[in-house]
């Protein structure tokens, strides 16, 4: 840490920070400077700032420029937690945290170019800027002069200019393989050999070379599209439904399949309707379209019946009558033909007349219809205004006939009125008795349910929380990564100069160290670990040749006293041993617990919370002053 708040010393006095030789570390900083530091920090970074940069005479003032720098520092980026309090009231971590984040984000000075933030839109503007700076310095050429519109600066170098290489937007469908990158996906081998064999490059499909770019960026964004929804939809609805993802496709497969044929089928019968409508014929155009083809002399099968019997009889009439053959025919067949062609005409006036007097009989009755309907309309509306009337009349009726004996009557009602008001509270207390049981068997139900959830449920809510937190990890990588770009970038930039070499040394100065603390760490846990294995080795070994010696002693025992002597002085010894083991043992995690408080004493006592509260109480104080002058000031008005 002391190499880190020298750099932050160093960058402090280098923009203009009046800052003591004997500073050394944060710990010795005031909240005068912490707050001048800020001030100054977050003026050279963005130069609207306008805070004071020496501490305010009243309290709330300087609650509020606390309040202040903390909303800067937020708005710069600022992630950590930060408010009044960490400026005011500051500790050593938490305010080199945040002077570090602000020298982090003071301009380079080492050329115009690092001065801009990174960003890939501060690229892109810095490019776009270059590129109109070099086009204003350039003079203007005719377009004449631009052959296709390529001006060349020298014998090398050249550029397209004005509008002619541009061209319409227009893309096409674009076929690329598909699932070669996924190796859990299986591909035939007809469909490999469709792609490696007959598939045309991409840059080949398009029929016109321009509309390559454009038909890529329109694929690409609808396979991106398509499977952002697929991904949405199966989080949404394909995992509740507990089905894997092929038979969730399957299914939704069918349930469109069914919606199309129910929307084709409903089409078709709206069209054979249509269909029958438009192709009803009159019955007037079948009798004509009958007499037209009678009119040509193509007869159907009943035409030639009626001829046939009608020419039979004129021949047995004749035959009875006695007419010979040199005697002429009373009607001819012409004759007849013009008789039934009178008659069909005939017949057809009365049937068009049938048919209008019908018409009008159809329109009547829909008048008619119409009529009842709102007669009934009328009726019902007229019987529900004298059911009302009458139950107001009822009411008014019994209302006067209790008007001459007024007070009985009123007795009365209000001993039916006690008597509902006894049988209400009757049935609420027979309800409240079998409320009750119910009311606990509901909540017994409801605990078991609550309690036997199933583990499907479990299992998908840890599938959708491993999803989000896969998403949280892919897009902090790629953030990872472009960050990583940009900060490569932008060291390329750079220009090494004098100070970042003094950085760079100190910084591998830095990571030596850590390296050998981290080899003599490695030492002593190899030191301990040995340690540890002979104590185990030892302790084994105490054990079995305690053992061993308890049963030899213990045999001669029973036998020779001084021998029973030797074995109660070997168990007291074996005892104190224990003890003693165990003793050293306390001792130990006895020091590792001095050895952590001692630790917290000093990570406490960084963070200066006796000198914090002794200035949190002189501020209580002083705010009281003031609030008592205030108040002395206003009651003087």
């Amino acid at each position: 840490m002391e190499e880190v708040d020298n750099i932050i010393i160093h960058t402090f006095r280098s923009i203009g920070c009046e800052i003591e030789e004997d500073t050394v570390s944060l710990r010795q900083f005031s909240t005068e400077l912490i707050i001048g530091a800020t001030v100054k920090c977050l003026k050279i970074i963005d130069e609207s700032t306008n805070l004071p940069q020496g501490l305010p005479p009243g309290m709330s003032a300087r609650f509020r420029l606390g309040t202040d720098l903390a909303n800067a520092c937020s708005n710069l980026g600022y992630k950590g937690e930060i408010g009044y309090q960490t400026f005011l009231y500051s500790n050593e971590a938490d305010i080199r945290k945040v002077l570090m984040f602000l020298v982090e984000k003071l301009p380079k000075d080492t050329t115009a170019s690092s001065d801009e933030p990174l960003g890939k839109s501060a690229l892109l503007n810095r490019a776009i800027s270059a590129k109109l700076t070099e086009e204003l310095q350039s003079p203007w050429m005719p377009p004449c002069c631009k052959k296709r519109g390529i001006r060349w600066l020298d014998a090398k170098q050249w550029r397209k200019e004005g509008s002619s290489g541009m061209h319409m937007y227009h893309s096409v469908p674009v076929s690329v393989p598909e699932g070669l990158g996924d190796l859990t996906r299986t591909i035939p081998k007809e469909v490999k050999k469709y792609y490696s064999n007959d598939l045309p490059l991409v840059s080949h499909q398009p029929p016109r070379h321009s509309d390559l770019v454009a038909s890529l960026l329109e694929t690409n964004a609808s396979d991106v599209t398509a499977a952002h929804e697929w991904e949405a939809e199966w989080n949404s609805q394909g995992l509740h439904s507990r089905l894997t993802q092929e038979e969730y496709k399957a299914r939704k497969r069918e349930r469109l399949q069914k919606r199309i044929t129910a929307q084709v089928r409903q089409d078709i019968q709206k069209a054979e309707a249509a269909a029958a409508a438009e192709g009803s014929v009159d019955l007037m155009q079948l009798l004509d379209a009958f007499s037209d083809k009678g009119k040509q002399g193509k007869g159907s099968r009943f035409t030639h019946t009626e001829r046939l019997q009608f020419a039979q009889d004129e021949e047995t009439t004749a035959a009875q009558i006695g007419i010979g053959e040199g005697v002429p025919k009373a009607d001819t067949e012409e004759e007849l033909r013009q008789k039934r062609e009178d008659e069909a005409q005939e017949l057809r006036g009365k049937l068009q007349d049938v048919t209008k007097q019908l018409e009008n009989l159809e329109i009547t009755m829909k008048k008619l219809t119409a009529g009842i309907q709102q007669m009934e309309e009328k009726k019902s509306t007229e019987e529900r205004t004298n059911t009302e009337k009458q139950e107001s009349y009822s009411v008014k009726k019994r209302t006067m006939d209790l008007l001459p004996d007024a007070e009985n009557n009123i007795a009365k009602l209000q001993a039916v009125v006690e008597r509902s008001a006894q049988t209400l509270v009757n049935l609420a207390n027979q309800w409240e008795k079998h409320r009750a049981p119910l009311i606990e068997e509901y909540r017994r139900l409801k605990e078991e349910n609550a309690g036997k959830m199933s583990e499907s449920q479990k299992k998908l809510e840890d599938i959708t929380e491993l999803r989000e937190r896969m998403k949280e990890v892919a897009e902090e990588t790629r953030g990872k990564d472009e960050l990583h770009k940009q900060l490569a970038a932008e060291y390329q930039r750079m220009t090494k100069d004098v100070n970042r070499s003094a950085y760079t040394r100190r910084i591998l100065e830095i990571v030596a160290n850590i390296r050998k603390q981290k080899e003599d760490i490695e030492k002593v846990l190899i030191d301990t670990r040995s340690l540890q294995k002979e104590i185990n080795h030892m302790s084994g070994k105490l054990d079995r040749t305690f053992t061993v010696t308890d049963e030899l002693i213990f045999k001669d025992a029973k036998k020779d006293e001084a021998v029973r002597k030797a074995y109660k002085y070997l168990a007291a010894l074996h005892e104190n041993f224990d003890q003693l083991i165990k003793t050293v043992e306390g001792t130990g995690s006895i020091m590792r617990e001095i050895r952590d408080l001692e630790d917290q004493i000093d990570s406490e006592s960084n963070k200066k919370t006796i000198a914090n509260l002794e200035k949190i109480t002189a501020d209580y104080k002083e705010m009281k002053q003031e609030n008592s002058a205030l108040i002395a000031k206003i009651k003087g008005k």
